[in-house]
């Protein structure tokens, strides 16, 4: 469930303390600068993904500090990586300064001092990943901080794609599928600090882990097609069939059955829109790639108890009980 947090109904004198307090509480401790007199509202909605925490940020001008008292006090040491989205960040960290526009992403240390200034109106997201989780060495992560990086091509694309849609879709994640999202997206992260340090990717040992995330990405926007199979995946990706069987062992499933959850899991939430009944529990199995009513009808059974005639009744009636209550 994401956790909403906003200054907007309070007056501009008490925006500047609750603001500080929301900051600090949601990311580390930081000393906030607001630098209007009137401070503009303030939002940040944050979701929580296993040990990721995805924070979606919009504010007025302002600088940000962590300094080597607040470092002392707190010890959290986490990656910070932030997605511009409007406005631009003046980042400043290990000696360097970059100028950070939007459609492209920096990456913070907080176990050292670091400064960012935002001189108009902005958003971003930010993607805080514990330090402990990402086997990175300290002098790669350093050569990285305080830096541009577009997301056009290579790894730098792949890491801001996919993080990107991870916080579109994060609040509509259980926490089985979430902690899935976010170790790939940690796997991602730390091949994307070795290849940048200069390691090839045959030699960073998360490789394999960049190669899932684009199958799975080139899956999801392909799950529409009833022809989706690993030999046309494969021919996709200029690899073999058995090594797209061999991306998906180290997740205890095969392509076909991750294909199949994926399917149902988007029929399921289907089937619970307001145009359902109208469109029909065919034509919905359709649209996410069953070709077979009956298939699809077995399929669904079997992964959650009960037919898709039986879990739209359920819901839909659940949700009326729930708004009559109100």
């Amino acid at each position: 469930m994401s956790v909403f947090l906003s200054t907007a109904p309070l007056s501009a004198s008490d925006r500047a303390e609750r603001w500080h307090e929301a900051v600090s509480r949601t990311f580390v401790p930081l000393d906030v600068t607001l630098l209007e007199k009137a401070p503009s509202p303030g939002t940040i909605v944050s979701d929580q993904l296993g040990p990721l925490q995805i924070s979606r940020v919009q504010a007025g001008p302002q600088v940000v500090t962590r300094n080597r008292r607040l470092i002392s006090q707190d010890g959290q040491e986490s990656l910070i990586l932030s997605l511009q989205h409007r406005g631009t960040a003046i980042k400043e960290q290990d000696g360097r300064e970059s100028l950070i526009k939007p459609g492209e992403f920096s990456i913070s240390d907080s176990s050292r001092l670091f400064r960012k200034k935002l001189e108009g109106e902005f958003g971003f997201t930010s993607f805080h990943f514990p330090r402990k989780e990402l086997h990175v060495r300290d002098e790669d992560l350093r050569a990285l901080t305080a830096t541009s990086f577009t997301g056009e091509d290579g790894s730098a694309a792949l890491v801001a794609t996919y993080l990107a849609r991870v916080a579109r879709e994060a609040a509509g994640f259980d926490d089985v599928v979430g902690r899935r999202v976010a170790a790939t997206a940690i796997d991602l992260v730390q091949l994307f600090i070795e290849e940048r340090h200069g390691r090839s990717a045959s030699e960073a040992p998360q490789a394999g882990a960049a190669t899932l995330v684009r199958v799975k990405d080139h899956i999801m926007r392909n799950l529409s097609d009833p022809d989706l199979s690993p030999p046309k995946i494969a021919e996709t990706h200029f690899m073999s069939v058995r090594y797209v069987h061999k991306l998906f062992q180290a997740e205890g499933v095969t392509v076909g059955e991750w294909i199949r959850m994926q399917r149902l899991e988007r029929c399921r939430r289907d089937l619970l829109r307001p145009r359902a009944r109208e469109l029909g529990v065919a034509a919905i199995a359709r649209r996410w790639g069953f070709v077979s009513p009956s298939h699809f009808g077995r399929v669904f059974r079997a992964a959650y108890g009960m037919t898709p005639r039986d879990w739209q009744a359920h819901g839909l009636s659940g949700e009326r009980r729930a708004t009559e209550s109100v």
